[in-house]
């Protein structure tokens, strides 16, 4: 079964982590979260979730995950400046691993010029930002992209986000 990196922070949406990570954990995968330090507790922009990081950015490489999720909320706007973050990410797109961004989840892969090229969507506020990092934007619930990329545009989404991210896996 895959093991699945989750970069996450304060302020990211709830069930856009929490409805992804029991999908992929139900079919056998683990999921291991990873901000600045390991054991910090962050929290969802809603209040609902508390998550304990797993690991910290500096104790970790692309190279131990098999895939990458990237939650939405305001989470993938912090951790975009952070250049170990943005790099990380880029390792997964380069590689051709699995990647499921989410809502404002692209905002990283955006930072680390990684869409250039590709079809996707996301949260509608960063559509246009997508199309300036040169990708094809398509407003729909779930797009795939070259086998790799997964991303779709808010919570509703989230069944067919989950559905496609799993035929991934």
């Amino acid at each position: 079964m895959s093991k699945i990196a989750c970069v996450i922070t304060n302020y990211f949406e709830d069930v856009e982590y929490t409805d992804p990570v029991k999908a992929f954990e139900d079919e056998g995968h683990t999921v291991i979260t990873i901000e600045k330090e390991k054991g910090k507790q962050v929290k969802g922009k809603q209040g609902e979730s508390v998550v304990t990081i797993d690991k910290g950015i500096d104790d970790v490489s692309s190279k131990d995950f098999d895939a990458l999720l990237i939650p939405g909320g305001f989470s993938p706007d912090s951790l975009r400046d952070d250049g170990r973050f943005v790099s990380f990410v880029k390792e997964f797109m380069n590689d051709k691993k699995p990647v499921f961004a989410i809502c404002h989840g692209p905002q990283l892969l955006i930072t680390a010029k990684s869409l250039e090229g590709r079809t996707a969507t996301g949260y509608k506020s960063i559509m246009v930002d997508m199309e300036y990092a040169d990708a094809k934007v398509k407003d729909q619930d779930v797009v795939v992209c070259q086998n790799q990329l997964v991303t779709s545009r808010k919570p509703d989404d989230i069944p067919a986000f989950n559905r496609e991210a799993l035929k991934l896996l």
